[in-house]
């Protein structure tokens, strides 16, 4: 049900706004211009996305450690991005912090489930 008014919502945006709300409303495809950190950071997010986009059981708690373990997982993922291929400290450090910060959650919230199945 939630899906289909997602759908709908899609549909129409495309129809009263056209190609560029259309572009915005999902994901864009790359271009063979984008640079390898651009299409990892496409690749990382697809990959979120698609792993967040779980099957709801009705329990919050539970419903909420398996959207969020997918999305720490990507943001460690776009953090490893910026180590790779970024060049500003500031940034690299931060990213840093994002690995060790949100992989600790991860184990935190992989724990969490196995206790809570």
């Amino acid at each position: 049900m939630i899906r289909r008014s997602i759908f709908a919502a899609f549909v129409a945006a495309v129809l009263v706004g056209g190609p560029a709300v259309a572009q915005h409303a999902g994901h864009r495809g790359g271009s063979a211009n984008d640079s390898p950190a651009t299409r990892a950071y496409r690749a990382a997010n697809d990959k979120m996305h698609k792993d967040m986009d779980i099957r709801y059981s009705g329990n919050a708690d539970k419903d909420f450690v398996a959207g969020m373990i997918a999305h720490h997982e990507g943001a460690v993922a776009m953090a490893r991005i910026v180590i790779q291929h970024g060049a500003d400290s500031e940034i690299r450090t931060l990213a840093e912090g994002i690995i060790r910060d949100q992989e600790r959650e991860i184990a935190q919230m992989r724990a969490w489930q196995a206790r809570n199945r």
